[in-house]
């Protein structure tokens, strides 16, 4: 199962607004011994956005979208998510009488617009407001409120996601080699990379001013067990070679 994350908004695009969503969700999915497969931005255009998940949901993969389904002109993503579906927005029942609790006698058809989802969506609650974010087909729908956002992406990771989380055994470790460079270590790193194949070999070089001044990060992320024994073998490698290198 890999995890994916959408971030949707022109403001994001353009600078106005800093993301404020993926450095978050990487660290929720870390304090669970889960990770991040992989990361996309898209503005507002609903035509283009539709694209991106028509792409996002033919992955199959469990897709976290940030943005944009807000009752403004602008908030496409339940259009769009909808439309890459096939399917109609419809008013969820849950929803309304959330936003109608609400809103009370203030409430209008615009408000409730942030209710109408694509057919089949089930809620995802908004402690922040009550007003609802939705998931379907595995991708869970979020405002891009931080605020908002974070807990109830918190809250569908110990929901739905409870059994792949292993927060004692998932551990990262990782070694910093001064002169160090790639090019020394990549028949060794993919030879390691195949004899533990349920854990992650990371990689992170650095350059400085001159071409001299270089260094490496060398790790494994996963099992306790396997990360053990995967960076004994990287120190003894390190030392073969005459690697100077310290504990990262």
């Amino acid at each position: 199962m890999r995890f994916g994350a959408l971030i949707i908004g022109d403001e994001i695009l353009s600078g106005r607004r800093k993301d404020g969503h993926l450095a978050k969700l990487i660290e929720l999915l870390h304090a669970r011994g889960l990770r991040l497969g992989w990361a996309r931005y898209a503005g507002d255009d609903l035509l283009a956005l539709t694209q991106t998940l028509r792409e996002t949901f033919a992955t199959g993969d469990v897709v976290f979208s940030f943005g944009g389904i807000g009752a403004t002109p602008d908030d496409n993503t339940r259009q769009a998510a909808a439309a890459a579906l096939g399917c109609e927005l419809r008013l969820h029942p849950e929803a309304e009488a959330l936003i109608r609790g609400r809103f009370g006698k203030e409430v209008t058809e615009q408000r409730l617009d942030m209710g109408r989802f694509p057919e089949g969506a089930e809620i995802i609650p908004n402690p922040y407001n009550q007003i609802p974010g939705f998931r379907i087909a595995r991708h869970f729908f979020v405002p891009g409120f931080p605020v908002m956002a974070h807990p109830m992406i918190e809250a569908v990771l110990d929901t739905h996601f409870a059994q792949l989380a292993h927060r004692e055994d998932y551990v990262e470790e990782s070694v910093h080699i001064e002169q160090g460079h790639e090019g020394l270590l990549v028949a060794f790193m993919r030879e390691l990379a195949a004899r533990y194949p349920q854990a992650a070999l990371f990689s992170l070089p650095s350059v400085g001013e001159t071409p001299a001044q270089r260094s490496l990060e060398l790790g494994m992320k996963g099992t306790r067990a396997d990360v053990a024994a995967a960076m004994a073998e990287i120190r003894a490698e390190l030392n073969r070679l005459g690697l100077y290198f310290r504990p990262a």
